[in-house]
């Protein structure tokens, strides 16, 4: 079974050019159900009916994984099934009538505008490690990006010239983003005061290093931005994807196209960037609770 699982999640990064973080979790997932299935005694997929799947479903409720989680393994178990089942392995997919449990609504934790400006103004920029996430901020900020996209970025994936940043998203798809002219001036500073510095001599084409010139990781940004929300007196969690749900709603509280947006986020679908629309309704509904006399 785990041969398969294997085959499967290769078909995943190579043929469906799924990013390798998520291929990661439908690993996970995946792992997890085997581990039931063969607890339940099943010895391979042939062997796996409706009765055994809906029984790892009732079993993951017991757990209390969230209506999400569950929702999520009721995916990768069905994209698995039909997988070994257009390659020959099975004869029947027993999740073709399964039904994913409904998960609810969770509005992204985003800034207010004042939260941001705190936020981006407290790294210390007296050191070249400051400069460096300045710039990394006001990147984030500016264009929406992903943790992993803004570290994966290179020198050549920045144009300051234009004003844009190219990145490549969840499957390898390129996007081109605009940028403000604050994050444009803070990355231009950085490459001319701060990297020379970080790079020691070095070749790397990262665009952003750390203190031992080497590319900046994800996990070591994550760190750095929990420090600043803290030093900027935000009393709640904040991580880059904060970053990028405050660029989207503050885009569409101030009037952006909802499709400008979605090519913005590199969504594939609308229907993930309409979440956001729900922010931008709370927030049409404060001001009219605000400043309307019969409210």
């Amino acid at each position: 079974m785990h041969r398969l699982i294997d085959e499967y999640l290769g078909y995943l990064a190579v043929e469906r050019g799924l990013a390798e973080n998520s291929v990661s979790a439908y690993a996970r997932d995946l792992r997890r159900t085997v581990g039931f299935l063969k607890h339940a005694g099943a010895s391979s997929f042939q062997e796996v009916g409706r009765g055994s799947v809906a029984r790892l479903l009732f079993r993951l409720r017991e757990e209390g994984l969230a209506p999400r989680s569950v929702a999520r393994h009721v995916a990768s178990l069905r994209g698995l099934f039909r997988y070994l089942l257009t390659q020959g392995y099975i004869k029947d997919d027993p999740t073709a009538h399964l039904e994913s449990p409904s998960p609810w609504t969770r509005l992204p934790g985003a800034l207010s505008e004042e939260e941001v400006e705190r936020l981006l103004g407290a790294p210390l920029i007296g050191d070249r490690a400051g400069v460096r996430d300045r710039a990394m901020l006001e990147l984030l900020y500016a264009a929406g990006l992903r943790a992993s996209e803004l570290v994966s970025l290179r020198l050549s994936d920045v144009n300051l010239e234009v004003g844009y940043v190219r990145c490549h998203g969840k499957g390898s798809k390129e996007r081109v983003i605009p940028l403000g002219a604050k994050a444009q001036s803070w990355v231009r500073r950085y490459l001319a005061s701060a990297r020379p510095r970080l790079s020691r001599g070095g070749s790397s084409p990262a665009l952003f290093l750390s203190r031992l010139g080497r590319p900046l990781t994800r996990q070591g940004f994550w760190k750095r931005i929990r420090a600043y929300a803290r030093a900027a007196g935000i009393d709640r969690p904040v991580s880059p994807h904060t970053l990028r749900h405050s660029f989207a709603t503050h885009l569409l509280e101030r009037g952006a196209d909802l499709r400008a947006v979605q090519m913005m986020l590199g969504h594939a679908d609308i229907s993930t960037t309409q979440i956001y629309t729900h922010v931008s309704r709370a927030h049409l509904k404060a001001i009219y609770d605000r400043y309307h006399p019969r409210a």
